[in-house]
């Protein structure tokens, strides 16, 4: 089978949640179909970077993305216009070109779009299944619910309101659509229940395999947070931890540091407070490594969406992670048990601590939670599972495809 991917992200290196979930999927689509890949790059692209995906696909082709602005005259044109600016804005002609080219000459069986991004791209095809991988509407959908302005809030819900018009007209076309929980399935079957369309809970996942070449061995008082702050909720999860909670651990346990690993603008440094005890690595090329060799993970997400890779690769190699609600959001896990889980800076300081400081504590954590992921968040049981699912959408009539869409 032949299978046509367009991503979002480049995915090597794997050095965010998204491209570890792109990556991951496509190691086990290419381990028993043809791929070519066509993916957006967000800069230069190495020989490193070509060397894993050359051999895993048949062919890859990258595409600049564009990094235009959204401006005025974008926003005002929303008003009118069926297409977020978002959308307009970043609108790639090379990008489109290459899509129809490519599926052109390669005919393929399937077309995957890892992320609503590549959407627009893969419309204009006719007569080969589509594939939306990785939809995520509660946080587009209820993002004006945090804020205390009613202004603000009344902008985010028109946004909201035109978000889940555009996407309901989009969705149409494909015929399944994976969410990463079950609360994202509840949401897009809501919005498409006039649509035969599949809607599949492909979760995100843990390299159990991976994790195995590592031993929980921690460093005394270390905390850790692997999240590149130019993603705006790892930024924001920072500068709260840092102002809020830190200082009480540090009270307590003067000794404490804190890594930050992933990259970081020197502006987003500046952002943060400026207390003692905090180290911010750069991209690593082996955070397990030092997630491994932490005694906590901290996770003090308020915003942002899907589920949390980093808390599953903690968990995987063993290392204990305390989050808030939000941040183990759409995580299949039991409180308590398998992670801890404080939504006051209080609260969060108080459990920090006593994790620090009771490693019988930690020990038992850490069996728990490594087994929990063993069992439910396996990528090597995940893939599988999405593999199924692209073969049974493939292998449908085209006739049926056709006719349903120029119907609808």
């Amino acid at each position: 089978m032949r299978i046509l991917a367009l991503s979002t992200w480049w995915p090597e290196p794997a050095d965010n949640g998204s491209r570890m979930r792109i990556m991951n999927l496509l190691r086990h689509l290419a381990a028993r179909h043809t791929v070519d890949l066509i993916a957006f790059t967000q800069g230069p692209v190495g020989e490193v970077q070509r060397d894993e995906l050359q051999r895993m696909c048949a062919s890859i082709t990258a595409i600049q993305r564009p990094s235009r602005p959204i401006r005025h005259h974008h926003r005002v044109a929303s008003l009118v216009l069926p297409e977020p600016a978002s959308v307009r804005a970043t609108r790639s002609r090379a990008m489109a070109d290459a899509v129809v080219a490519a599926a052109s000459r390669l005919q393929p069986d399937v077309v995957i779009a890892f992320q609503p991004d590549m959407v627009p791209y893969v419309l204009p095809l006719r007569g080969v299944p589509l594939i939306l991988e990785e939809l995520e509407l509660a946080y587009t959908l209820e993002h004006y619910l945090q804020h205390s302005n009613p202004l603000l809030r009344l902008r985010y819900w028109l946004t909201a309101l035109k978000h889940r018009h555009y996407v309901a007209t989009l969705l149409r076309h494909f015929m399944a659509i994976t969410v990463v929980s079950a609360r994202e399935a509840t949401l897009v079957r809501d919005l498409m229940r006039n649509y035969p369309i599949e809607v599949v809970v492909v979760p995100n996942g843990a390299d159990l395999e991976g994790c195995l070449h590592y031993r929980y061995d921690p460093e005394p008082d270390t905390l850790i947070y692997p999240g590149a702050l130019t993603y705006a909720a790892n930024l924001d999860a920072m500068r709260y931890f840092l102002a809020e909670i830190f200082p009480r651990i540090q009270q307590r346990r003067p000794q404490a540091t804190l890594r930050i690993t992933g990259k970081h603008t020197s502006e987003q440094r500046a952002a943060l407070p400026q207390v003692s005890g905090v180290e911010l690595t750069g991209y690593v090329t082996d955070v397990h490594a030092l997630i491994s060799r932490s005694a906590v993970e901290v996770v003090p997400l308020r915003e942002g969406g899907g589920t949390r890779l980093k808390i599953l690769e903690a968990l995987a190699l063993g290392t204990p992670v305390i989050s808030t609600t939000k941040g183990a959001e759409g995580l299949d896990l039991s409180a308590g048990r398998d992670l801890l889980i404080a939504d006051t800076p209080a609260a969060f300081a108080e459990t920090t601590v006593r994790l620090l400081t009771h490693p019988e504590e930690r020990a038992r954590l850490s069996a728990h939670g490594r087994r929990t992921v063993a069992e439910r968040y396996d990528w090597r049981t995940i893939g599988t599972r999405f593999v199924a699912l692209v073969e049974m959408i493939a292998t449908q009539k085209k006739l049926t495809y056709d006719t349903r869409i120029h119907s609808a």
